[in-house]
């Protein structure tokens, strides 16, 4: 079983690296200054992937920031829906789960 500060230190490593991405994808999609139709219309389509990219980024950011104050109010690795105890196979695959195998079908 690995220690809470070690799924902390992987859980906040990983906050700033998905925080690092966000910014250099707003960077990226404030950079476009084209006033050419067919270079923008290529740059509004590798836009939207890179909004849905950030999407997701921001999902991930807000499940890994419930992790870490569930860490803090030392409820991680409890199920929030049932309180049982999540399996660490589990919190190895998806170490911001909120949820045990049973709750999460």
């Amino acid at each position: 079983m690995k220690p809470i500060a070690t799924r902390k230190t992987e859980l906040t490593a990983r906050l700033a690296l998905l925080q690092g991405r966000l910014t250099g994808i707003e960077a990226e999609l404030d950079s476009h200054d084209s006033h050419d139709w067919p270079d923008l219309a290529t740059q509004r389509e590798a836009d939207e992937v890179l909004e849905q990219l950030g999407q997701g980024g921001q999902a991930e950011i807000r499940q890994i920031k419930a992790a870490l104050s569930r860490i803090a109010a030392g409820d991680y690795g409890l199920c929030t829906r049932c309180g049982a105890q999540i399996a660490e196979a589990r919190l190895d695959a998806l170490p911001a789960t909120p949820l045990c195998q049973e709750c999460a079908k």
